[in-house]
């Protein structure tokens, strides 16, 4: 058995190495896994051009890592070995991999929110691997099976599609109720087939790239403004009832965006923020108070949500695949994956990279 294997590695900014690096053993209670498709992120994307940002310079409080680290959080794969102990999994099996990296020890984890540890991390960003390499190996408390009718290749979405789950899990959105979604990319893409599998009512999507608004047409949006053209808070109240949207989902994360959904949310409405933001924003708070809206803040998911993104797929609630808009391999990541993530955005929602491991 090879001792080593090839991972694709961040060292810093625009700065990713293929290299050999040594297999980790497969102790107790752990799994080796295949990865065999691997999602380029957005996160991932914010890395490469102006991190390390998220990636550790200094050694994490959890994982011990820093850069250099291998990337890749979005992944499915074939189980290869498994750890004394492990008695759930076995080789062979289909699994997608659950990237939180939390302490299970601090208020938060006790809690039961596990997105929100507070020295919280990512595989593929933090620490313990990645899914671009040959081998990974996890805790098998970081591993979920994925159902026989669900593809490797659609395993991949399913971390993107679990954030999206969440955001309107928390947003406590009622049937029928009426929704904005700013920025039609993956995230917001996974928004809408989310509140479509969830019975929402009006859904209405802010993108100005032409191939993106399709894609919002396509997954099920009942409105699709360009806000270069049209002002998003008075067509939003214009087609609910002169009060605007329930609920906006900030998928963009710029200063415009955010001052058009306060705008755009009626009264004792919620902003749902599944952004990162590269840049600090301002509010003006009596916008806020005097119409007695929510700002609320999200991270990624916690426990369940997989399960229940997977359960809508297997039922047909939802349909993922045609969020793939590239397929490429280990060794074109930069050029075929970042680089056309950053020259051809407004044509690409999810690039998988194909790593064998399993179809």
């Amino acid at each position: 058995m090879p001792s080593t294997m090839k991972a694709l590695r961040f060292h810093g900014q625009k700065d990713l190495r293929l290299e050999e690096i040594p297999i980790p053993p497969v102790d107790k209670g752990k799994v080796k896994v295949k990865p065999s498709w691997v999602g380029i992120c957005g996160t991932d994307l914010h890395e490469y051009l102006g991190g390390p940002n998220l990636c550790p310079t200094s050694p994490h409080p959890i994982t011990g890592e820093k850069v250099p680290l291998t990337f890749g959080h979005e992944f499915s794969g074939i189980v290869e070995e498994v750890g004394e102990g492990v008695q759930e999994y076995k080789k062979g099996d289909r699994i997608v991999i659950q990237p939180i990296i939390y302490d299970n020890t601090c208020g938060a984890c006790k809690a039961g929110q596990i997105n929100c540890c507070y020295k919280n991390g990512f595989v593929g960003l933090s620490g313990w691997g990645g899914g671009l390499a040959d081998f990974i190996v996890l805790d098998q408390m970081m591993i979920r099976h994925l159902p026989d009718n669900i593809s490797l290749e659609v395993g991949a979405l399913i971390e993107p599609l679990a954030v999206a789950w969440h955001a309107v899990t928390m947003a406590n959105l009622q049937k029928g109720e009426s929704v904005l979604i700013l920025g039609g990319g993956p995230i917001g893409l996974a928004v809408i087939q989310c509140l479509r599998a969830r019975n929402a009512g009006i859904i209405i999507v802010s993108e100005m790239a032409q191939r993106r608004k399709q894609f919002a047409k396509e997954f099920g949006a009942d409105y699709v403004l360009d806000p270069t053209k049209d002002d998003i808070a008075t067509r939003c109240r214009e087609i609910c009832d002169d009060q605007g949207v329930h609920v906006v989902f900030d998928a963009a994360g710029v200063q415009a965006g955010l001052d058009q959904a306060v705008e755009a949310v009626r009264a004792r409405g919620t902003i749902v923020n599944i952004a990162v933001w590269e840049k600090d924003a301002t509010i003006t708070p009596n916008k806020f108070v005097f119409k007695e809206r929510r700002w609320l803040g999200i991270a990624t998911y916690v426990n369940g949500d997989f399960e229940a993104v997977m359960e809508a797929i297997s039922d047909g609630r939802m349909n993922p695949k045609s969020m793939i808009t590239k397929r490429i391999q280990l060794n074109e990541v930069e050029e075929e994956g970042f680089t056309a993530l950053i020259i051809d955005k407004a044509n690409q929602v999810k690039i998988l990279v194909e790593m064998g491991g399993g179809k």
